[in-house]
């Protein structure tokens, strides 16, 4: 990290505010091509990749640059929300293990807006247990062929290219014969369906590989190495979860309980303040959390698996959000008057919030981790450690 002068802090942060008024809310952050078009003009202004090295897209500024780029950017729309998958888990792999070429290849493009990427790893019988995944590469020449079914891939229909892990060796340990690999998703053989979500959204999609191939130069890392760098890419999806995009301390929720409180007239009701307090209290708590956290991987490090902390304490407030909102709220967050749409707002939130316990790693994983690599608790007993995945009877197989 660089340290900055009190002058070069503020003459950035007086650029960023600049910037940010004249092109964060100028589109729908919902709207791909207005993601893009922000993302487009952050980078013709260097405002893109921040700490990122110029000669792959980036800015080649310091990690103190993107703390006060971050800082101002939260007090406006998220232009670039499309993108957090592509930003906050493909691009640091990418940077890490890519090879050079790899870097040269998609970096710029990347951080530009111009390519959006997702990840793929979760499979039909292979969702907190992804080691067990079934989706076979088989090398053929100077190119790998996939077969196989990803689900739960955000993005993947607007996505251009993909990051997934498939098994390269059943004769090994289901762990040790994992490879992770760059997929173009125009390529044939690749089937994107839409899952449609109870809140009508379609962010989600199952996605189908049949004999697809990948050139051997867009494997990432070595063959056989996919488990370490997808348990790599998890730490940095957990932090981008659970940290947000922000280096603020925010309370969106207390926020949002709080308005609908006066909307209801009970906002001076001592029970409902008292809860609406404990929000405020648990959401500063994770936001102070989520600042560590940042400060870690703004500092060089690799994200360890403190990041499953800001994840599940993120959880933890979605699901009390949804019980306190429910007694503010009543029946409205069931069965709402369409016209009433601050009503209809915050039930639609309450919906959405059931997926936070589940997306990038369940509560039960994130406890499982924090026990063993933060606590130093004893491992769960693990029967397939030394098994090869080829005598397993695992996710769908059984």
């Amino acid at each position: 990290m660089s340290d900055l002068s009190i002058e070069e802090s503020e003459a950035f942060r007086v650029r960023c505010q600049m910037f940010l008024t004249k092109n964060a809310n100028a589109g729908d952050p919902a709207n791909l091509q207005d993601n893009r078009a922000f993302l487009a003009a952050a980078s013709r202004a260097g405002l893109a990749g921040i700490a990122y090295p110029q000669e792959f897209g980036g800015a080649g500024l310091s990690v103190a640059h993107d703390r006060i780029w971050r800082e101002e950017k939260a007090a406006f729309n998220y232009a670039d929300r499309l993108f957090i998958i592509s930003h906050g888990m493909c691009l640091p792999i990418i940077n890490e293990f890519g090879t050079e070429s790899q870097k040269q290849t998609y970096e710029a493009d990347m951080i530009s807006g111009r390519s959006l990427w997702c990840q793929m790893f979760s499979e039909p019988g292979a969702g907190s247990d992804v080691a067990s995944l079934q989706m076979t590469a088989t090398r053929d020449g100077d190119e790998w062929v996939l077969n196989g079914q990803k689900v739960w891939t955000t993005y993947a229909h607007l996505a251009q290219y993909g990051i997934v892990i498939a098994r390269t060796d059943p004769s090994v340990p289901k762990h040790a014969g994992i490879s992770m690999f760059i997929v173009d998703l125009a390529s044939p053989g690749v089937e994107i369906r839409p899952i449609i979500q109870i809140d009508q959204g379609r962010e989600f999609n199952e996605v189908f590989f049949n004999d697809v191939r990948v050139a051997a130069e867009d494997i990432v890392g070595s063959v056989n190495e996919g488990w370490r760098l997808a348990t790599n890419m998890l730490m940095y999806e957990r932090v981008a979860i659970g940290s947000g995009q922000t280096d603020q301390i925010t309370q969106p929720r207390y926020e949002e309980l709080a308005a609908a409180a006066r909307n209801r007239g009970v906002i001076a009701d001592p029970v409902f303040r008292d809860r609406i307090a404990d929000m405020y209290i648990l959401e500063t708590c994770k936001a102070l959390v989520a600042l560590r956290t940042r400060d870690e991987v703004k500092a060089g490090k690799t994200p360890g698996p403190g990041g499953s902390l800001g994840k599940l304490l993120g959880s933890v407030v979605e699901w009390k959000f949804r019980a306190i909102a429910y007694e503010v709220i009543g029946v409205s967050a069931t069965a709402w008057d369409e016209l009433d749409e601050a009503r209809r707002d915050v039930a639609m939130n309450i919906v959405t919030t059931f997926r936070v316990g589940i997306a990038g790693g369940t509560d039960e994983i994130q406890r499982n981790i924090i026990g063993e690599r933060v606590l130093g608790l004893p491992r769960e007993p693990a029967t397939d450690r030394d098994t090869p995945y080829r005598d397993l009877l695992v996710g769908t197989l059984r």
